[in-house]
């Protein structure tokens, strides 16, 4: 029996439809694997293992490489020390214009200005200043004054169990941290004045295999490290409201975005003018940011954790590899999700 014409074109618009909607389906899947082996490529020249989380907060795509591998957080950590400041904050365990009172025992080792710019004692500084010290630019004094105030790496550690996030753990203080990757009699040091400190402790040698072999040793500790899943996750609950209640996690993103370190990593390789609302962390061979990317156009947000261990290449060519993974982020979703 012969098809009649109209019925063969409605043959054709029915085979033309599902065709459009099986690519359509797939066209996600596509994109994101080709996002994947751009990633794969940048992440080469870090010389290292590199862990990757990637998500677009309204639609739901996410990629990830190594993302359920344990990483080193180094100052990244700083940002589960403010979530858990934020929930006692809310219960009235601490006030944000509580003024802390710094001693000289407060001055600690790494990044940061209070040991610079400060003559102890005799300053008094807000909770609030404080924390925006360890989030703006990463101040480790800063850090561990409010890891001491919330009662330490344990309360965090909870907060982050609560939350369902078992692959963040907090362990030590900064100064802690430090004296262990230096291969420090930490246990003898870590209470003393960083003035008493210092001549007492050992200068580690530089050589390659012995910075490889530090770092290696510090990879391998369990403690302070996350995978890059879960600190996606964190970043995603704090966008949608989710850790303490939506004022907690709106004024976290707004810290967040005046960050004022990494500068060369996720932010490096956008647009002027993008925001950021971010985090990085590093030591030795490991360079970190996790961060939200505010996307324009009506195209959404892109959480992105990346995180490093045992990397071997320069810090600047590291932070070029994060960079270039967020670039690649950005345009695809800008491409995707604009307008939809």
């Amino acid at each position: 029996m012969r098809v009649s014409k109209f019925r063969r074109m409605i043959l054709i618009m029915l085979v033309v439809t599902a065709a459009a909607a099986t690519a359509t389906a797939q066209s996600p899947a596509v994109g994101l694997q080709r996002l994947r082996l751009q990633i794969e490529q940048a992440i080469a020249p870090a010389r290292g293992d590199v862990g990757v989380a990637i998500k677009h907060l309204e639609s739901g795509q996410e990629i990830g490489l190594k993302a359920d591998e344990p990483y080193p957080m180094a100052s990244t950590f700083k940002l589960p020390i403010l979530v858990e400041l934020h929930a006692q904050a809310k219960t009235g365990a601490v006030k944000w214009d509580e003024v802390y009172q710094l001693q000289p025992a407060d001055q600690h080792l790494g990044s940061g200005d209070i040991p610079v710019f400060f003559d102890l004692p005799g300053v008094g500084m807000s909770l609030r200043n404080v924390a925006n010290m360890m989030m703006m630019i990463s101040d480790n004094s800063a850090t561990d004054i409010l890891l001491a105030r919330v009662g330490g790496a344990a309360k965090v550690t909870a907060r982050m169990r609560d939350l369902g996030l078992n692959g963040i753990r907090v362990d030590r203080s900064t100064q802690e941290l430090i004296l262990d990757f230096g291969g420090q009699d930490t246990e003898r040091l870590k209470g003393m004045l960083l003035r008493e400190m210092r001549p007492l402790m050992q200068q580690s040698p530089n050589d390659d295999a012995s910075r490889l072999a530090r770092e290696t040793k510090f990879a391998n500790d369990p403690r302070d490290q996350a995978t890059p899943r879960d600190m996606n996750r964190l970043l995603e609950m704090i966008w949608r409201g989710q850790v303490v209640d939506s004022e907690s996690s709106n004024a976290i993103l707004e810290l967040m975005k005046r960050c004022r370190t990494g500068g060369a990593r996720i932010k490096g390789l956008l647009p002027a003018n993008t925001v950021v609302a971010h985090k990085t962390g590093s030591i030795g061979g490991t360079i970190n940011n996790v961060g939200i990317i505010y996307l324009p156009h009506n195209a959404g947000h892109v959480a992105i954790s990346v995180l490093s261990k045992r990397t071997r290449a320069e810090t600047a060519t590291v932070e070029r590899v994060i960079a270039e993974i967020a670039r690649y982020a950005y345009d695809y979703f800008v491409f995707t999700a604009s307008g939809s």
